[in-house]
């Protein structure tokens, strides 16, 4: 039976999560791939420690490499890499090309430099088109199409800007050249923050997230979430959500995240009563959040820790509250669902006991403990990462199960290169088009569309840039999703509007984000409706429905950056959570179609107006959502029948 959901877990994560369609079968070449992967993970414990080399030379050997690794493991066709037997002829050049014309950057590091001043040669025109090739179809291997066509189609804009007839898109456009050596050889360009920082920051924690994954921390999690919540109504549903939260902290995929979980929590909820579409909806939103969820949020957090110039602390700090109400509406929601199906939680004899778990299990949150204090005192995150995985090791020693000969040690090692692959291709893909958004001006341009299409309004230009947000972060790993956004996005609010520059790089990074959970293009949705065997569509929009918040609070944190931490008190800090989450209260009953009872429409759309007014950090409004709660209340306490309401409320709260 295991052996079966694990084969089936696979097969999915094939069919929706690129990163996972690599080859197996490669004979001898096996071993070049461990020799690369190996030497890539001790690149980066080396340099972490004893100084990083100057940023290009670091992100020549970080892209080159993976580059090299991606094009020996994917195949250029999903679905080749269960046929071919060994690697093909021509992707052995071009894993070896990748790497030269990256490591080009290396060895003739001084004449490029002098090059930015005398001119590039036609060697350094040549390599640099190859470059930019390889990289998009590494990228298109092991990420997909998406982010594919939009850094194509920002090439195309960057050549034939003249032709555009528009004024504000129009510019008058580089030559083939010109564009390829900027995008390769300058900082702007693919080797510009974003690589960087993965070549830095982000690589070492993905390497941390492999070592905890050896240690059995999921499963530490799973229990731990059970033993937590299990005995409660909707006991189940109500496990996933934490155990996927905390799972989220050290995973950098949504799909990922769904499958590793959803085939042990999805089943479990489907056994207690759950519909199929509910049980994948709930894991696939719980998993999607921990993108979001401090202290890693996908690596996503040092990225933006750059962007905006200021301290890790200050970010992390600044994601908590929105996450704890983007989970805490996604609890609440499944407590009602289970409450209208009579699902209650499960007998205690068949879940862990809190204090014998964390007695026996309990060291192995040390690890985070160790990542999130070393940063608090002061040390910089590439530190706090080394000492992190210093502490994975070490935890990873206690029990015998856990414990590494050499050659678990050299897969563990290979691993943390594997993992970092698409992250790798995605964030200098994302480079692209932030060099492109660069040298043609295209933020402004968007910012002025967007100042067209609004008439100035900001609500209007909000919305617009979330749709916006969604349609560039989907199929696309948290940093890239990250990079793309903030690049395009997040400009025009700060410049124009005048937002807080967290409260809108949060903005845009929650929209793109919620993309893997949002009709057409809900990849978590679907990875978790193949577990469930649910419908995907129906499962998009359960998904949805649960994770409101994250389609609420940015909106609220824009218009009162009180939920960030910005011009905050003591006072009003406490009761701006306190009322969001009373708010958040009203919104999943009002999505759900529970409260006390079953809901009529009307009563939900009262109760999903009093959560807006709560969830907004206003006195009035507040007081206000709390006494239309209350009406409801006790309108449905006077209700003893809810006959003739129960279908129409059911099928508008679960869609199946």
């Amino acid at each position: 039976m295991q052996s079966n959901q694990e084969t089936n877990a696979k097969d999915i994560l094939e069919k929706y999560d690129k990163e996972s369609n690599y080859r197996i079968n490669i004979g001898k070449w096996a071993w070049i791939v461990t020799f690369l992967g190996v030497t890539l993970t001790f690149f980066h414990l080396y340099t972490g420690y004893f100084g990083t080399l100057p940023s290009q030379q670091q992100g020549a050997i970080h892209l080159g490499t993976g580059l090299g690794i991606i094009f020996l493991l994917f195949p250029a066709k999903i679905g080749l890499q269960k046929k071919q037997k060994t690697i093909p002829w021509y992707d052995v050049i071009f894993a070896f090309s990748a790497m030269y014309v990256s490591y080009h950057k290396v060895f003739f590091y001084a004449p490029i430099l002098q090059s930015r001043i005398s001119g590039y040669g036609v060697v350094d025109i040549i390599i640099s088109v190859i470059g930019v090739l390889l990289l998009l179809e590494a990228t298109r291997r092991t990420v997909g199409l998406p982010i594919v066509i939009v850094a194509f189609i920002t090439i195309l804009y960057a050549i034939f800007g003249n032709f555009i007839p528009t004024q504000i898109l129009s510019h008058p456009g580089f030559s083939v050249d010109r564009l390829a050596t900027n995008l390769w050889y300058r900082e702007s360009g693919v080797f510009g923050t974003p690589i960087q920082i993965s070549s830095t920051f982000i690589f070492l924690f993905l390497f941390f997230g492999v070592i905890l994954v050896h240690t059995k921390i999921g499963r530490f999690f799973n229990d731990l979430a059970f033993a937590l919540t299990g005995r409660y109504t909707g006991g189940t549903a109500k496990a996933a959500v934490s155990a996927s939260a905390l799972q989220g902290m050290v995973s950098g995929s949504s799909v990922g995240n769904t499958v590793a979980s959803g085939s042990f929590t999805i089943p479990m909820m489907k056994k207690a009563g759950f519909k199929p579409e509910f049980s994948a909806a709930t894991e696939a939103s719980a998993s999607t959040g921990g993108q979001i969820m401090p202290p890693l949020m996908g690596a996503a957090a040092f990225i933006m820790m750059e962007y905006l110039s200021v301290s890790y602390v200050t970010i992390m700090l600044a994601a908590v509250i929105p996450a704890v109400l983007y989970f805490s509406g996604i609890f609440i929601g499944t407590h009602f669902e289970a409450k209208k199906l009579g699902i209650f939680g499960l007998p205690k004899s068949e879940l862990p006991v809190f204090r014998k778990l964390m007695l026996h299990y309990g060291y192995m949150l040390l690890p985070l403990v160790v990542i999130v204090g070393t940063i608090i005192v002061g040390f910089t995150p590439q530190r706090a990462a080394l000492m992190g995985i210093l502490a994975a090791f070490l935890v990873s020693l206690i029990r015998k199960e856990t414990r590494m000969n050499f050659k678990q040690i050299i897969h563990v090692l290979e691993q943390g290169a594997r993992v970092a692959l698409p992250v790798i291709a995605a964030v200098a893909t994302a480079g692209i088009i932030a060099g492109v958004v660069s040298i043609t001006g295209l933020g402004s341009k968007f910012a002025s569309g967007i100042i067209a299409l609004s008439s100035g309004h900001l609500f209007l230009a909000l919305f617009f840039t979330m749709i916006a947000c969604i349609i560039l972060g989907m199929g696309l790993p948290t940093t890239a999703n990250y990079v793309v956004t903030a690049t395009v996005a997040a400009p025009a609010l700060i410049n124009e509007f005048g937002i807080t520059p967290i409260a809108a790089h949060m903005f845009v990074f929650y929209f793109g984000i919620v993309a893997d959970i949002t009709p057409p293009v809900c990849l978590a949705a679907y990875a978790g409706a193949g577990i469930a065997r649910a419908n995907p569509f129906k499962t998009g929009v359960n998904a949805v429905k649960l994770a409101i918040a994250a389609f609420i609070i940015p909106y609220i944190f824009i218009y009162n950056p009180i939920l960030v931490l910005v011009d905050v008190t003591p006072v009003n800090l406490i009761i701006s959570v306190l009322t969001a989450l009373l708010g958040m209260i009203a919104i999943s009953s009002s999505m759900i179609g529970f409260f006390i009872r079953n809901s009529t429409n009307w009563e939900r759309v009262i109760l999903f107006g009093s959560g807006l007014m709560l969830i907004t950090p206003a006195l009035a409004s507040s007081i206000a959502g709390i006494i239309l709660i209350v009406i409801v209340w006790f309108i449905q306490k006077q209700r003893k029948d809810d006959s003739g309401e129960m279908g129409t409320d059911q099928s508008l709260s679960t869609e199946g």
